[in-house]
């Protein structure tokens, strides 16, 4: 086996085993286990809280574009907090400024906070602008899948039960099932994120310990 295969193959099993873990963890937690009622499809209904698969491995990957290391881990992990908050201050802003079925008052917002998150670059390096984009989007598009709560009357849903999604469901996706409040959809990116960071890490250690290590020269 080459250099190159021996150094590259123990991470790439690490992912592939992390990938599988992570989810088939997180769709039976929004699924089966922290969840609000029978679907009567062998689905139940998923909680205001829940874990969105794939925005773990949007974190993931950043981890290891920042770097791979605990370094890394920790600049995404900032970046991560500050992109979704940013998000979060902007959801509130736009639907107050402009409702269904405008966009320019998200559109607007959204503008002023990618400005706000590419200047604070001026308070130092420490902050990693390159990860706070895809942090920001990630809320985002989950609020588009979800409903877009406040901006769209009802789209995160008028309750959480399975009696509310059959009386007046939200306008999210499946039917209206993952209708999600937009506070909620803010948390759950952001737990999703961190889980992302987390699996870097580990998916970095485990690789480093799989990694044959090079045979040192005789003397």
């Amino acid at each position: 086996m080459g250099a190159r295969a021996q150094a590259i193959l123990p991470l790439a099993l690490v992912v592939g085993v992390l990938s599988f873990l992570w989810t088939e963890f997180s769709l039976n937690f929004t699924f089966h286990w922290v969840t609000s009622g029978d679907l009567g499809i062998g689905l139940e209904l998923p909680s205001n809280f829940h874990l969105i698969l794939p925005t773990a491995f949007v974190s993931w990957g950043m981890f290891f574009m920042a770097g791979g290391d605990n370094a890394a881990a920790g600049k995404v992990a900032v970046a991560c907090i500050f992109g979704t908050v940013a998000a979060l201050i902007t959801m509130p802003l736009a639907f107050k400024t402009a409702d269904l079925p405008d966009f320019w008052g998200i559109a607007l917002w959204v503008g002023i906070f990618a400005f706000i998150l590419v200047a604070i670059l001026i308070a130092g390096d420490w902050y990693y602008v390159a990860g706070t984009f895809p942090a920001f989007a990630s809320v985002f598009l989950w609020w588009i899948a979800t409903g877009l709560d406040g901006w769209a009357p009802n789209g995160g849903g008028v309750g959480n039960s399975i009696q509310a999604l059959t009386d007046a469901p939200g306008s999210g996706a499946f039917g209206g099932v993952i209708s999600t409040p937009w506070q909620y959809v803010w948390l759950n990116t952001l737990v999703s994120l961190l889980c992302g960071v987390v699996l870097g890490v580990v998916s970095a250690k485990l690789a480093a310990a799989l990694t044959p290590k090079p045979k040192t020269a005789e003397a």
